[in-house]
């Protein structure tokens, strides 16, 4: 999740940024050095998860001789699982142009698994992205979790749970991250010396309180405009028609895979020439970002500007808020996770896009709620 490191109560140094309480579980597992055989970690992309089963893995491998004072970050083991070639420590993410983790990459992690530590005390694994294991990867997966070897961690990190199997869930225990709220993650971006006051806040927003993406978006910070002109374009198709609606689609997710490409330090795809990968991830990121304007949109229906988020765009807000339906506006969240769940199962994003946006409440043509 970046290089900041914040300390701890524990005594120790973990990277992760606010979870207080789900810090203060993993720290408890590093101090008794017992860990669960298989830990779930779920919560949004970018909201720390694989930074958290990192400082986990450091925690479970550092060398120092106090359990109080793991991870030390000092340690020839510390310095390996940092520099990513501990081998104790093993990574699975998805591959190819699915971006799906296969039963091969599987069976290898079982069988590195078996295997007595080489180094440490521990043989961990770490599972990126574990929402996207196919089910021959996912019930493969099950061996090591019904007989894992001695002194075994295995760490998936889960957008959603819901795409995992109920034995894989039934057998591993469960943390979940919640984005942070926007105050607390505008301190800490400026406390790690990432941003001044006003665009930490900024970032916060824009990553919707999740630490991991608020790192990237201030390495990248023109793309937090081009997030922000999503959000504008959405906005502006509030009133639009059925025809206007579906024209700007294309445009869209244009638009959306340049500032996905940006984000991870990518070359921006050819124009025209999508592949499926990148529509898919373009409409997730412009799911997350309606998401955000939705929420926005809801508060200003129920409460005015108190409560709005996106100040840039709170004149508009405010102007639509009292002429939106609250209970379709909630509806239509409801609608917004659905179907990025449904990105992840390989539903066809432009089909999720222009069902979205001919779903796109419409404001009616006097104020239907409290005025700001």
């Amino acid at each position: 999740m970046g290089s900041a490191v914040a300390p701890t109560t524990h005594g120790g140094r973990f990277e992760s940024w606010g979870h207080s309480a789900v810090i203060a579980a993993t720290a408890g597992m590093v101090r008794r050095e017992h860990p669960p055989h298989a830990l779930l970690l779920v919560g949004p992309r970018g909201v720390g998860k694989t930074t958290l089963a990192l400082d986990l893995a450091a925690g479970l491998l550092c060398l120092h001789e106090s359990p109080e004072a793991r991870p030390c970050r000092a340690c020839p083991a510390c310095r390996k699982v940092a520099a990513g070639n501990h081998p104790d420590l093993h990574r699975v993410e998805p591959e190819g142009v699915g971006e799906q983790i296969r039963l091969g990459q599987v069976q290898q992690l079982n069988s590195e698994l078996a295997l007595t530590a080489m180094e440490g005390r521990f043989r961990i694994a770490i599972v990126s992205a574990a929402q996207r294991m196919n089910l021959d990867a996912q019930n493969a997966l099950l061996k090591t979790l019904e007989e894992p070897g001695p002194a075994t961690c295995l760490m998936l990190c889960a957008d959603e749970a819901a795409p995992l199997l109920p034995t894989v869930l039934s057998r591993s225990a469960r943390l979940r991250l919640a984005p942070l709220p926007i105050e607390d993650l505008t301190a800490h971006l400026v406390e790690a010396g990432l941003a001044d006051p006003g665009p930490a806040r900024a970032l916060a927003i824009a990553a919707n309180g999740r630490p991991g993406l608020a790192i990237r978006l201030s390495r990248q910070p023109e793309t937090v405009l081009a997030r922000a002109a999503i959000g504008r374009a959405l906005l502006a198709l509030v009133n639009a028609d059925r025809r206007e609606r579906l024209a700007a689609a294309a445009d869209m997710l244009a638009d959306a895979a340049e500032v996905d490409a940006a984000m991870r330090g990518l070359e921006s795809p050819p124009s025209g020439r999508l592949q499926a990968v990148e529509r898919r991830r373009a409409t997730s990121l412009i799911i997350d970002v309606w998401r955000d304007l939705g929420r926005d949109l809801a508060v200003a229906a129920r409460a005015g500007g108190r409560g709005v988020r996106d100040l840039d765009q709170l004149d508009e807000l405010l102007d639509l808020g009292p002429r939106m339906d609250a209970a379709a506006l909630d509806g239509f969240l409801d609608r917004l996770d659905g179907y990025q769940l449904a990105i992840e199962s390989y539903a066809n994003p432009e089909l999720v896009l222009d069902t979205l946006l001919l779903a796109w409440p419409r404001p009616a043509r006097d104020p239907v709620g409290p005025s700001p």
